[in-house]
C-alpha cells in the first residue's frame, strides 16, 4: 500500500499563490500517472490535474492556465503550483494515482482562498 502525504496548503487571499507537495512512500510512484484531486464542502471529489510517467499534463477547465502540476521521480514527489487563486478553489486537496489507489487516500491539505 502506497502512502501519500500532502502538504503546503493554507489560507491565501484571492489572486495569491500556493505550492502543494505530495510525497509517496514507495518508488512505485515513478511508474504511475499521478494527479491532484480536490473536494470542496458538499461536493464530490474531482480531479483537477494529472501528469503521466512521461510528464505529459492535463488540467480541468476550471484551473487551466492557473495551476501547474509537476513531478520529481527521484524524490517520489508530485507538486501543484497554484496561481491566481479564487475563492472557488477552496477545498481539501489530495494526491493519488490516476486512477486512484483506493487505500492510499491521505489526509489531504486544506486550501482556503478568502479575503
Amino acid at each position: 500500500q502506497v502512502q501519500l502525504v500532502e502538504s503546503g496548503g493554507g489560507l491565501v487571499q484571492p489572486g495569491g499563490s500556493l505550492r502543494l507537495s505530495c510525497a509517496a512512500s514507495q518508488s512505485i510512484f515513478v511508474i504511475n500517472n499521478m494527479g491532484w484531486y480536490r473536494q470542496a464542502p458538499g461536493k464530490q471529489r474531482e480531479l483537477v490535474a494529472d501528469i503521466t510517467t512521461g510528464s505529459r499534463t492535463n488540467y480541468a477547465d476550471s484551473v487551466k492556465g492557473r495551476f501547474t502540476i509537476s513531478r520529481d521521480n527521484a524524490k517520489s514527489t508530485v507538486y501543484l503550483q497554484m496561481n491566481s487563486l479564487k475563492p472557488e478553489d477552496t477545498a481539501v486537496y489530495y494526491c493519488n494515482r490516476v486512477p486512484p489507489w483506493a487505500r492510499s487516500w491521505g489526509q489531504g491539505t486544506q486550501v482556503t482562498v478568502s479575503s
